[in-house]
């Protein structure tokens, strides 16, 4: 006989949001953002600092974000710190209230930014005790619910949580992918200056494929001296081929990578087949993993932070960096033309890799986020140093 679903925990005077686990779990809160619910797999993030980057991060679309840094939203918001305008994280769960901003930047404050993007938030939760229940038990598909009457359908929220098919075999890439190609003309950031233009001259051209791209990954590759052109996610070969790329780059972007790729390996594979420089970041890097013959798997509880130790290979150089994925390429399957550049440090995973003989490679982090903060930039410059 199966075991009986946990009787929820007592709804405490004043809660006005909650979680609700696949397993029945129930953890009360106080709600802020946007009223309502919203489904998803629930994660954490052990970054101090740009909470704003990752709630606009569209590798976190169809999860809940779990912050364990208590203070979250007391810089406020800003549009320059906007990583995507498209769907990203759902909900987020933090440690204290938000407080009322202080920062010179600040244009808004986080919560009603939330309400606005229709992003649901609880506070008053204790983040340690689910960080470490999804690092024992795993991340689990949950609702997170906001209703300032404090009034909730608990059962029905458990079904809710149990009837969502979870982020395994769920292709999002085309659901945050840009529609329609775009010249990028963006550059980096500067205090005072704010994003500076993309120069349209002359310069190696680079035909972006985007599965849910953060915008600064764009930036990086304008400042190592590229010329960027940003295509959706369901891109053809021809359509690509047809733009005369020097150079092609895969992006970031959320799902499991073995559905987007149902579209998407071909269209590398061509691409190699040509001998057209390709770099991958993230999801791209598992879409080149998947490309070359390697297998991709679900990890455990995943890694997002901006605090991951990666290992370079080819000279034992650690480099700080920052992470966001739940899938990654199963080194124990790469074939012998290609090679493991990088490994992480906390748990031997991969994290890099570079197809020999041929002018591929891709990383499993996101060198443009600068935790370091230039520990991996070399990587864009060593992607548009091919192409000349």
């Amino acid at each position: 006989m199966a075991d009986a679903a946990p009787s929820p925990a007592p709804k405490p005077e004043g809660a006005t949001g909650v979680i609700v686990l696949s397993d029945g779990h129930v953890i009360w809160g106080r709600g802020f953002g946007a009223v309502g619910e919203a489904v998803g797999e629930v994660c954490f993030n052990t970054s101090m600092t740009g909470y704003q980057e990752v709630m606009t991060d569209p590798s976190y679309a169809g999860q809940i974000v779990t912050f364990t840094f208590p203070h979250i939203g007391n810089v406020g918001v800003n549009e320059e710190d906007l990583e995507s305008k498209v769907d990203s994280a759902v909900g987020c769960i933090v440690r204290e209230d938000v407080t009322p901003s202080s920062n010179f930047r600040a244009r808004g404050e986080f919560g009603d930014w939330m309400a606005d993007k229709g992003k649901v938030g609880l506070a008053g939760i204790d983040t340690r005790a689910l960080t470490r229940r999804i690092r024992k038990l795993g991340a689990p598909n949950a609702v997170i619910a906001y209703n300032p009457e404090g009034a909730f359908d608990i059962p029905a929220l458990v079904k809710k949580a149990q009837d969502w098919p979870g982020l395994e075999g769920m292709d999002l890439a085309k659901i945050v992918s840009r529609e329609i190609q775009e010249a990028w003309e963006g550059s980096t950031w500067t205090l005072g200056a704010g994003y500076g233009r993309s120069p349209r001259d002359a310069r190696p051209h680079v035909v972006a494929i985007d599965y849910g791209a953060k915008d600064n990954i764009f930036r990086n590759l304008v400042k190592a001296g590229a010329r960027v052109t940003v295509v959706p996610a369901e891109v053809t070969l021809e359509e690509v081929l047809a733009l005369e790329p020097d150079g092609v780059f895969l992006s970031n972007g959320p799902g499991d990578p073995a559905a987007t790729g149902k579209y998407a390996v071909p269209v590398i594979q061509a691409l190699l087949e040509k001998d057209i420089p390709i770099f991958g970041i993230c999801l791209g890097h598992q879409m080149l993993g998947l490309a070359a013959g390697a297998k991709t798997a679900k990890m455990f509880q995943g890694h997002r932070g901006a605090n991951h130790p990666v290992k370079r290979m080819a000279d034992g150089v650690v480099e700080i960096t920052s992470m966001n994925h739940g899938f990654a390429v199963d080194n124990k399957t790469l074939p012998d033309a290609v090679e493991e550049t990088h490994v992480s440090l906390f748990d031997g995973t991969n994290c890099g890799i570079a197809l020999k003989n041929k002018r591929a490679f891709g990383v499993q982090y996101h060198p443009e986020a600068s935790p370091g903060p230039q520990d991996s930039f070399y990587l864009f410059e060593k992607f548009v140093g091919m192409l000349a």
